[in-house]
């Protein structure tokens, strides 16, 4: 047998992901949760420890926990002892004191902070550890913090995704692929955007219609264009082809979300369902990544919406004039 120099195994490792969890044959990936300041780790735990359930997703158990949260954000402040409560009572999860802590006990992890400004300092010890991990929207609090995120993956050569719920549900991936479209050369998204004064406007919540948009269009956004009022933005890309992307953001009236795109064939829309009811499928494709470390959203792709949402801020304190991605490099 010819030897394989060291430095090709090491390559070989990080284009796959970097090692696999090592676990039992046939036992379920340990997850350990970071960040008990949200909904979603009460969901997901469900899919992933209730084995009795109809939607039950076989393959990760969450098995620990760090707290985390964030005092000055009201939303993380009010329910981060409620949720980490349930965790502990109800699904008999470990909690611990430290970040390095759950790494030693996990095999994955699962950053579900709600706060998007702790992610960097929150992930370091994750990536360092090589333990995969998804990182809740939104992926950090800032674009820079983001591609700071990005290159410790890369230096550690861990690898980590990022998405909404929104881009998984099966109308969008309907709408995606439906043939009575034909060529994609548009699309406009709409939903709920409240904001949050601690992160940049459409960061908070305005991103799931944002990441619809690219999961419909794909990545080449090149200008923003941003309207800004107190109940509602509407925000218009331009991609490099010529083709246009909008997003409208709901303060005011009824919230919904939805997506319209327009085809070479024909025009066809979707209205998804709301909050709460498209978690399964992001579930599932997290638990594919910590098994194959294989995302099914690129980081770039990732920074790309996270520059478009940047762009978009620096439109409304332009009063609304185009502002280039390639401003924020």
């Amino acid at each position: 047998m010819i030897p394989v120099p060291l430095f090709l195994v090491l390559s070989l490792l990080l284009l796959v992901g970097g090692p696999a969890p090592q676990t039992a044959a046939g036992a379920p990936l340990k997850i350990g949760i970071i960040g008990t300041d949200t909904s979603h780790v009460i969901a997901f735990t469900q899919l992933l420890n209730d084995s009795s359930r109809p939607d039950y997703i076989p393959g990760a158990r969450v098995v620990a926990a760090f707290k985390g949260g964030s005092p000055d954000v009201e939303s993380s402040r009010t329910r981060i002892e409620r949720f980490a409560a349930e965790l502990k009572d109800r699904w008999k999860v470990e909690f611990v004191d430290s970040i390095e802590g759950l790494c030693n006990k996990v095999d994955a992890v699962l950053l579900e902070s709600v706060d998007g400004r702790p992610h960097l300092a929150q992930v370091r010890p994750v990536l360092a550890a090589k333990r995969r991990v998804f990182i809740d929207k939104p992926m950090a609090g800032s674009l820079r913090d983001a591609r700071e995120i990005l290159r410790l993956s890369r230096q550690y050569g861990t690898p980590f995704f990022s998405a909404s719920s929104r881009r998984f549900v099966p109308e969008v991936q309907a709408l995606k692929n439906d043939p009575r479209v034909g060529e994609v050369l548009g699309a406009s998204t709409y939903g709920p955007s409240p904001l949050e004064p601690h992160h940049p406007d459409l960061f908070w919540y305005g991103i799931h219609s944002v990441e619809t948009l690219y999961a419909l269009m794909g990545t080449g956004c090149e200008t923003v264009m941003r309207a800004n009022t107190d109940g509602a933005d509407v925000l218009v890309g331009k991609w490099k082809d010529g083709r246009l992307g909008v997003v409208r953001g709901i303060r005011k009236g009824a919230e919904s979300y939805g997506a319209i795109v327009f085809g070479s064939k024909a025009v066809v829309a979707a209205d998804p369902p709301g909050r709460g009811s498209d978690y399964r499928n992001l579930v599932m494709e997290i638990v594919k990544f910590f098994q194959t470390g294989v995302p099914p959203v690129s980081p770039e792709e990732t920074l790309e919406i996270l520059a478009f949402m940047e762009a978009a801020d620096l439109s409304k304190t332009r009063n609304g004039a185009a502002v280039s991605l390639s401003e924020l490099q």
